[in-house]
């Protein structure tokens, strides 16, 4: 299925790329008095270019603010395909995007990703930013470590429309080893106190309230199997075998769990939240588990 433009609210836009898996992530789009803010972009050039078009086909004007709402590759790498917008994210985005560069291209070699330009954020700040799109009041609220140690939230308040990054996923399995489980716990109850109509996650379809409560539900799992694990001096990859997900089994990208477990046991034996991790050595361990390397379809 083709990605999509939805309007969710007036003028407030979601656009979707099916079927939410690795690196299919969503954007948003605020429209107002003739002017736009975008929320994220595309893992790809050709995903950015679309998404380009996308928004063009609803807004006057194109974008003059772009909020990224964490450093990963498929929010960002389309940023500089938005020349008009002013880039904004959070201190730690800033640094992330720096430091990482491109090197999520080079976990799927085989994917078409165009000819990258690393354009991170150009506007950062540390706790929240309020931004008005003509007369619409757009909230930017940083919460984490959960999905990363840096991500922000986009939140229309007169709409009640919530646009999540990855700290929520809408029918795929959320992924937080470079952040923290405990953290990720913490900001879904802050988001669910924000009482929202309109849930936009990271990835996936457009919902209400109940991808909050998805997510609480596995990432309590998550600390249930650590803290199990870790009594019984099991392995990660010992506990994610046997480890019974039940409805949280049907989300896409379910080895996912053992990058998560990796994080979940570092946290029950006492770590600090967002503490560094060795991604690529969890990423092969978790191709491991998957019989392969995870299907990317950017």
């Amino acid at each position: 299925m083709p990605p999509y433009l939805t309007e969710i609210a007036d003028d407030v836009y979601a656009y979707v790329q099916p079927d939410g898996g690795w690196c299919l992530n969503n954007a948003g789009l605020v429209v107002a008095d003739g002017e736009a803010l975008l929320v994220d972009t595309a893992a790809t050039e050709r995903r950015a270019l679309a998404l380009r078009e996308a928004v063009k086909s609803v807004s006057p004007a194109l974008p003059r603010l772009l909020v990224n709402t964490h450093s990963h590759g498929d929010h960002t790498f389309g940023n500089y395909l938005f020349p008009e917008a002013a880039v904004v994210g959070h201190r730690g985005t800033r640094a992330e995007v720096t430091q990482v560069g491109l090197h999520l291209t080079t976990l799927w070699p085989d994917v078409c990703w165009g000819d990258l330009e690393l354009r991170p954020p150009q506007v950062t700040f540390e706790d929240r930013l309020t931004v008005h799109v003509g007369g619409t009041e757009v909230q930017v609220l940083h919460l984490g470590p959960a999905h990363t140690g840096s991500d922000v939230v986009v939140w229309l308040p007169g709409q009640r429309v919530l646009f999540t990054g990855d700290i929520v996923m809408s029918g795929a399995t959320p992924f937080c080893p470079m952040g923290s489980v405990a953290g990720s716990l913490d900001a879904v109850r802050a988001l669910r106190d924000l009482r929202p109509r309109v849930v936009v996650a990271g990835h996936g379809p457009v919902a209400g309230e109940e991808l909050l409560d998805t997510t609480e539900g596995y990432l309590l799992l998550l600390q249930q199997l650590a803290k199990d694990g870790v009594a019984a001096g099991a392995t990660v990859l010992d506990v994610a075998r046997e480890a019974e997900l039940g409805v949280y089994g049907k989300l896409l990208d379910a080895e996912r769990i053992v990058p998560n477990l990796h994080r979940a046991y570092l946290e029950e034996r006492g770590a600090e939240r967002g503490c560094p991790v060795d991604m690529p050595a969890l990423f092969a361990e978790m191709v491991e588990f998957n019989g392969g390397l995870p299907a990317c379809h950017a």
